[in-house]
């Protein structure tokens, strides 16, 4: 059965970053034009024109993979106006298909999310991306902080979860992970009460 997997999570999840890595297998119809170009804006997503109008799904041509991905934040941006996507009607267009859906929801550290969304957009918005995701069926949840620590162990264990395909060892992967952009949210701090007890509890007691 053709299956189309959603990737979705707030603004600044990681949405790119992961259409990236669904992109690199070759039986899997995704946003390949991220390949060869750092960002691109989700008016260019391949599905976009359907986000906005899904009766025109019913024109797609599906013959040419069983896989596909799409990806879009909670909002994205269209003609410079945030948007939420209309999943239910999405969906529904997708089921008359005939195609199986699966959700993939993104998770990136909250504060993090809620700094970037403050610093581009001038507001954070997870509150209204949370709402939407509440009413979603069965998603399975990607953590940007487990991607970066586990790499492809964690691949393979999303493969599984989803029942999807994902070139997990592919070598364009290390290159798609070689930033982290969490670390520029970051300051070291050199000491914290809690290290002395740390300490303490670690030592040689005689």
């Amino acid at each position: 059965m053709k299956t189309i997997l959603i990737l979705t999570g707030p603004q600044g999840s990681g949405n790119h970053l992961w259409s990236k890595i669904f992109a690199l297998h070759p039986q899997v119809t995704g946003w390949s034009a991220l390949l060869d170009n750092y960002w691109i804006g989700h008016d260019q997503e391949p599905f976009a024109e359907y986000w906005q109008d899904p009766d025109q799904l019913k024109y797609f041509k599906w013959a040419q993979s069983d896989w596909y991905v799409t990806s879009m934040s909670v909002p994205y941006m269209m003609n410079g106006e945030p948007t939420v996507p209309d999943f239910k009607a999405f969906v529904s267009r997708l089921q008359v298909a005939g195609l199986r859906v699966k959700f993939a929801v993104l998770g990136r550290d909250r504060n993090i999310v809620q700094m970037q969304q403050t610093r581009v957009r001038g507001a954070p918005t997870l509150a209204t991306a949370l709402a939407e995701f509440s009413q979603l069926a069965a998603p399975v949840f990607l953590s940007y902080e487990m991607l970066h620590l586990y790499g492809q162990k964690y691949l393979e264990n999303i493969q599984q979860q989803l029942a999807f395909p994902i070139a997990t060892d592919d070598p364009r992967i290390r290159d798609i992970l070689a930033t982290d952009a969490n670390t520029k949210y970051f300051t070291p701090i050199k000491h914290h009460p809690t290290d002395d007890l740390a300490r303490h509890a670690s030592r040689r007691h005689t």
